[in-house]
């Protein structure tokens, strides 16, 4: 082997000693950039009306995205509403007295009538006892005084009733539940205004509008989104090591990512080492055979913007 490099060339004995050095390198692993697409569309089914955003555009968190038809839950907010109303004022009505003044008012009208009557009765009950006392009147007036007494008692005894029921306030049950009622009704509230508020789509994160799906006037079905959207924090990459290197990288280990266009090399952290080899062969394992075992990781880039979905990646263990 001297021999032969003595009768090579000096540059070419130069190249074959750098490309030794440049075989002596770290290990590298191939991989892909991967993304997990959010997909964003209505709890309900709606036509579009509206689309404030395109391909391609970078929006912020909760940022307007689309507009579905509202006309449906604006009617169920403002059914919702007028039962509210409908509950707060008959609670108000059994809080106050069963009985306007107006109707108080009148029953004390009565009420003096009957007290006028029932006095009448009572001097003419008092006279014709007296007068039978005496063997003067008759058994039947005297009668006929005591029905008339008692009549009119029993119509003043009503007549005070009234009004005491009538300056009364309700039960406790029934205020108890009206409040159920009144709390029952502001939470279909509640619910109808948040149905209608998210007839109006927005980013639930920062990134980039990737795919459109649907547009206005387009009806879009419930399950179906109408637009996709990248966060950058949710591009990843995956990468293979093989089986013999795999004691060589933990979780939070890192790395060096380097892409072809990448303006210098992209540093990340190591999320995830697969428990599975992804290719196993179908002989019993040799020290020949482990080699073509490789495991999946994962690792998450400081800067996701500089790479791509899809794009291919060459991974080595950071120094």
């Amino acid at each position: 082997m001297m021999r032969l490099f003595a009768m090579l060339p000096a540059c070419l004995t130069l190249a074959l000693l750098l490309a030794g050095c440049a075989e002596s390198g770290p290990p590298r692993y191939q991989g892909y950039a991967e993304a997990e697409t959010l997909f964003i569309g209505p709890e309900e089914a709606g036509r579009v009306i509206a689309l404030k955003v395109d391909e391609g555009d970078v929006v912020t968190a909760g940022q307007a995205l689309f507009e579905v038809d509202p006309a449906l839950q604006q009617a169920d907010v403002d059914a919702a509403t007028a039962s509210l109303a409908q509950a707060r004022s008959q609670l108000e009505d059994l809080r106050a007295a069963a009985q306007r003044p107006e109707e108080i008012a009148v029953l004390e009208a009565s009420q003096r009538r009957a007290q006028a009557a029932f006095d009448l009765s009572r001097i003419e009950l008092d006279r014709q006892k007296d007068l039978y006392a005496k063997a003067v009147g008759s058994k039947a007036a005297l009668d006929t005084a005591q029905a008339t007494f008692n009549q009119n008692q029993a119509a003043l005894d009503e007549v005070d009733r009234q009004i005491e029921v009538g300056r009364m306030g309700s039960r406790d049950m029934q205020i108890a539940a009206a409040e159920r009622a009144v709390d029952t009704a502001q939470a279909n509230l509640v619910t109808a205004r948040t149905r209608l508020d998210r007839r109006t789509l927005k980013a639930p994160a920062a990134g980039s509008v990737e795919t459109v799906y649907f547009r206005p006037g387009e009806l879009a079905p419930v399950g179906r989104p109408v637009l996709s959207l990248l966060p950058p924090e949710r591009i990843r990459m995956r990468f293979f090591v093989p089986e013999p290197d795999l004691a060589r990288f933990r979780l939070g280990a890192r790395v060096i990512i380097h892409c072809d266009g990448c303006e210098g090399s992209v540093p990340a952290t190591v999320s995830y080492i697969a428990t599975e080899s992804e290719y196993t062969p179908p002989v019993i394992y040799s020290l020949d055979e482990r080699s073509k075992l490789v495991f999946l990781l994962e690792a998450k880039p400081d800067d996701p913007l500089k790479l791509r979905p899809g794009q291919p990646i060459t991974v080595e263990l950071a120094p």
